[in-house]
């Protein structure tokens, strides 16, 4: 906080705290009826109000500034957090080109994860590609099979060809 700030506020205060006994006085007097009192205590309230509101002002000021070196510390700080991502996406091009890397530079932005494949795994990947490629071809692959309908009970039934369904909710 800044000090203009802090020293605003606390005069501020203590300005308005020392209208409290001229305010009383006042009362006083009125109930009395000594215009004279009155009008002495109300000029001292006036001469503390008004220092209440030079207070005021100055804390005003400082809450400005205040601010203003907010906004000052805030963009230093994304400044240096712009400057360390950069250094760390640097860093990591080096590694990567270090690392000897296919297609380091597509790479560069992306995260790289390695996937090791045991021979059971090829054996039947290449399964699946000659099947499909068997398919491909105008060979069936097994056994073809046939749509099933379900009835409401659950039983499966055969579609007859050429039937027309009615679906509903």
């Amino acid at each position: 906080m800044h000090a203009k700030t802090v020293e605003g506020l606390v005069g501020a205060r203590m300005y308005m705290n020392l209208t409290d006994t001229p305010m009383r006085i006042f009362k006083e007097a009125s109930h009395r009826g000594d215009t004279a009192a009155m009008e002495r205590s109300m000029g001292y309230a006036g001469k503390f109000t008004d220092k209440a509101g030079d207070y005021k002002s100055e804390a005003d000021e400082g809450m400005k500034k205040d601010a203003e070196e907010a906004k000052e510390k805030a963009e230093e700080e994304r400044e240096k957090a712009a400057q360390k991502r950069e250094e760390e996406r640097i860093r990591l091009e080096k590694r990567i080109e270090e690392a000897g890397y296919p297609n380091a530079d597509k790479a560069a932005g992306m995260k790289m994860d390695t996937v090791e494949v045991s021979e059971e795994g090829r054996a039947l990947q290449m399964e699946s590609t000659d099947a499909l490629v068997a398919a491909s071809d105008g060979e069936t692959a097994g056994p073809a099979k046939e749509p099933v309908i379900y009835t409401k009970t659950g039983e499966t039934g055969r579609q007859e060809p050429g039937a027309a369904m009615d679906v509903s909710c």
